[in-house]
């Protein structure tokens, strides 16, 4: 008989996603190893994550691993994992930035970085896209603070604000904001246009897949001929977008545009990238708010902007409501780069304890 294994882990909500969040110091080194203690921790695979700490979605078996940094430009280091229920799988190819809300709480919980004054700053390095975010974090009185006014859309009631800038991630998983130098492509005969700021997405008229574009995200998961176009949409555009083969990887996403419905700059659906998002994620939305703001992007045609210079606050509309960011968007010789890109979301600490994994697994 082999002991169960004890591991420190908190359990947090950060924007609308929830998942475990470790010290780095406290997982195995070895990456087989760890992810099938990850695994293991969340009860994957299994739909339902019985035997495990998962939330049975993808939004909900999420895993943050947290360290100190030895960048000067950082204060923390925060690698992102995606843990499948459905299969044995433990994904490190995308970043998570609702995750990234609650990581300056519980690096500042966990004393990796001195609360300083009524709000504090965490400088997180983001390992899965190699950029940098600053967290900015209530801390009166030298403790974190969950409390507020501040809603989210698919999150019930209030708490406090966590602001959060990103500093360089156009770009980051695919090498430029526009990885195939083009602002509108045509691939798997549908325009779309890719992009990539922080979130490689793929940009696509809802009505060209015969949707409204309001529709529920279970009738859009139900409509197979609707998914599996999705899909080769997603697989071609992958390799255009300097990716490869990403048939088991989670990016790019695909993101289907419809006109903004509830005064937002346009309604998205999102597949991330099998089911179909109940929100949007951070980057998400983020990489499509940015799109609106290129002239001929398949976004702004779908939003009907025109171009502004300096800071703009869009709304992009969802399943659950809104998601409200700020950019900038600026033009070097007809070049677009982005001069700021920052938004706002909640995040609780909802457990601090010891999860168990078997010993077989990882001996204590």
């Amino acid at each position: 008989m082999t002991a169960q294994r004890a591991i420190a882990c908190s359990v947090m909500r950060g924007g609308t996603s929830k998942g475990l969040y470790f010290h780095a110091r406290d997982l195995p080194e070895d990456v087989a190893t760890r992810d099938a203690v990850l695994l293991a921790a969340l009860g994957s695979p299994d739909e339902r994550e019985i035997d495990g700490m998962g939330g049975g979605h993808p939004l909900t078996s999420k895993v943050a691993i947290v360290a100190p940094s030895r960048r000067p430009d950082a204060d923390v280091e925060y690698l992102f994992l995606q843990v499948w229920p459905d299969r044995a799988e433990v994904s490190d190819s995308q970043n998570c930035g609702n995750l990234l809300a609650g990581v300056g709480p519980f690096a500042l919980e966990e004393r990796l970085v001195a609360p300083s004054g009524d709000v504090s700053e965490v400088r997180v390095w983001m390992v899965n896209t190699r950029s940098r975010a600053v967290v900015r974090v209530q801390t009166p009185e030298g403790r974190v603070n969950y409390e507020g006014t501040t809603t989210i859309d698919g999150v019930p009631g209030s708490g406090a604000p966590v602001e959060i800038e990103f500093l360089d991630v156009a770009g980051s998983t695919c090498g430029a904001l526009l990885p195939t130098g083009n602002v509108v492509d045509e691939v798997t005969d549908l325009r779309v246009t890719c992009v990539d700021n922080g979130m490689p997405v793929v940009c696509v008229r809802a009505d060209e897949l015969g949707l409204s574009g309001y529709e529920e995200p279970s009738d859009i998961e139900a409509n197979v001929r609707v998914c599996e176009r999705v899909e080769r949409l997603r697989l071609a555009a992958g390799r255009l977008m300097n990716l490869g083969d990403v048939t088991n990887a989670t990016v790019p996403k695909v993101s289907l545009l419809a006109p903004g419905k509830n005064g937002g700059a346009l309604t998205t659906r999102t597949f991330i990238p099998r089911r179909v998002h109940d929100a949007i994620g951070v980057f998400g939305a983020v990489s499509v708010a940015t799109a609106c703001l290129i002239p001929g992007t398949v976004a702004n045609e779908v939003a009907g902007r025109s171009v502004t210079s300096g800071p703009v606050t869009l709304d992009i509309e969802h399943p659950s409501g809104y998601f409200t960011v700020a950019l900038d968007v600026k033009f070097t010789a007809g070049e677009p780069t982005v001069g700021l890109a920052a938004l706002v979301r909640t995040a609780r600490l909802l457990m601090r304890g010891e999860v168990f994994v078997p010993g077989s697994v990882w001996p204590p």
